[in-house]
Order: C-alpha cells, then structure tokens, then sequence
C-alpha cells in the first residue's frame, strides 16, 4: 500500500467513530504502526502480513494477544481483520536497554508470571519456539537466498550446536520469545508486554536471556533477573545456561536481521546496520562466555 492508501483504509476500519486523527509511530523493524485518536480514545493499528520466512503468522499472534489481554499481561485487541490489528492504547513509557538494567526483578517477576499463567488461556494448535531449530532454519533461509555472509554460516551453526549442548532442561512455558526493551511498557502501576509475534510454548531460558542480552544488562543484573524469573537461586549449570542462552539469542537476532535485509524493507528501518550491531554485540558476549567457560565451549 502507498502512504494515502493505507490512511484511508485506516479511516474506513468499522471500529472508529467521529473524527479521526492518525500519526505513525516510529521505531518497529518488521512491522507498521500507527497512531489513531477517535471519539473514544487512542488505539495503535498494527499493520503486518505473514513472514513464513520468520516463522510469523498473524492468526497466531492476534490469539495470544488476546490471550494476554485476558490474562491482565497485555492491552484489549479492539479489532482486526487480515493484516490488521486494532489494540487499546496504552498510556505508558516504552522501555529503553537502561529501563530494563534498572528493574531485573520486575522483569524477571513478569516474565515468571507469564510463563506460568498464559497456558491457561492460549487457543488451538501449541506453536513451538526453539531458538536453536529456528537458528538452523534461518540458516537454510540465508542459503538458499545467498546471503552476503552465508560463507559465515557453518561456523555459526557449529556454535549454535555448542550452545544447545549448554542448556540445562527446564520445563517447558509460553514465552513472548521477543523481549526487546521496547516490548516492556510501564504505566507507573505495573508493567505491560506487546508484540506477540514470536510467542509460543518455549524454554523459560530464552526470555530470561533475551531480555538480558537486548538490554546488556551487566553480570550482577543478570542474576537477580534470572533468580527473579526462575523464582529460586540458580546453580552453576543454570548461570552458565543464561550464558550461553544470551549468546544465542544474539546469534538469532544477526540471523534475523540478515534474513530481513532479503525479504523485508519496513519504512526507517536500516536491516545491515541493525546487523552489524548485533554481530558486534555477539562477540562481545561470546568473549565473555569463552573467558569464564574455555574455548572448547565456543
């Protein structure tokens, strides 16, 4: 759609009434947002299509986001329709990485209470969030696109290998699988979570990790959100889970960000310097995990 062409179809949505105002909303890498103020409120229409290539189907993200809506985790889906989804704003700051790094507990209580609570309400066929298959898959993605840096992925998928053999089993939780700072919202009461994209039954060591590494949270932040997650002190088998759990969800983040720079082009986003970031941040971690673990564990 061109810029006129999606405002007007906004206007026509049945679920706004009297005037409306509609700004964008900045800031989301894969998806377009949009701001609309009517008679009754604010709302945010979320505008996306299915990305097979990243495992996305919208059916499936509108189901858990009312689901989180209904377990008291996220805002009230007031509409949607095929590529589009209508959502109560919410009045509340949108984290950044030093919002996340000054509340470990309250993130980790938060990620605890939706692993645990969210099965209740989720609907129809389980989807499966395995950071490591999807590490592989978007290796084969990367492949057959001829990506311009596939002569890099036997090495990564020979660490991705590593850091799977590093996991200790925990019990499988609904995660959000897609904890960027911006996905944390607080409204001075109580923290919110968006953007459901990726959410599915999954190990709880990923959100713990992927809220750890998108946020570089420093080595004492990560225990106390990681004690706070997993409602108990953990062992070293754990912390050196967390550790290579937050190398892999960097390595799946570069992965993601190469797979978008072949098939997606989101307005403002920049796919090659989101990569370039995220590789740098990879080795910065993997530094650090071969410093406390060796260099047989790469």
């Amino acid at each position: 759609m061109t810029d006129l062409a999606t405002l007007d179809h906004i206007r026509a949505l049945p679920c706004f009434s009297g005037r409306i105002d509609i700004e964008p909303l900045t800031g989301g890498l894969s998806n377009e947002s949009w701001l609309v103020s009517d008679a009754t409120g604010r709302h945010v229409v979320r505008l996306g299509r299915d990305f097979p290539f990243h495992h996305v189907d919208r059916k499936r993200e509108i189901m858990t986001a009312c689901a989180a809506h209904e377990a008291g985790f996220a805002p009230r889906v007031e509409y949607f329709e095929p590529g589009i989804m209508v959502s109560a704003f919410l009045d509340a700051k949108t984290f950044e990485p030093g919002d996340v790094r000054a509340n470990p507990e309250r993130i980790g209580r938060l990620i605890r209470d939706f692993h645990t609570q969210m099965p209740r309400h989720i609907e129809g066929p389980g989807f499966m969030f395995w950071v490591f298959h999807v590490i592989r898959d978007y290796a084969r993605t990367l492949k057959a696109g001829n990506s311009r840096m596939a002569d890099r992925l036997p090495v990564w998928l020979e660490l991705s290998d590593h850091l799977e053999a590093a996991q200790k089993p925990l019990p499988i939780i609904f995660g959000h699988n897609d904890l960027l700072p911006a996905n944390f919202l607080d409204d001075g009461h109580k923290l919110w979570l968006i953007d459901f994209e990726y959410a599915g039954f999954s190990t709880a060591m990923f959100d713990i990790a992927g809220a750890a590494s998108n946020a570089e949270i420093n080595e004492a932040e990560a225990a106390i959100l990681l004690e706070a997650a997993l409602g108990a002190a953990p062992d070293a088998a754990l912390t050196r889970s967390l550790h290579a759990m937050q190398c892999a969800s960097l390595l799946r983040e570069t992965l993601w960000s190469l797979v978008s720079e072949l098939h997606l082009d989101a307005p403002g986003a920049d796919y090659q310097a989101y990569t370039t970031e995220n590789l740098e941040r990879l080795d910065a971690a993997l530094d650090q995990y071969h410093s406390t673990y060796g260099k047989t564990s790469q």
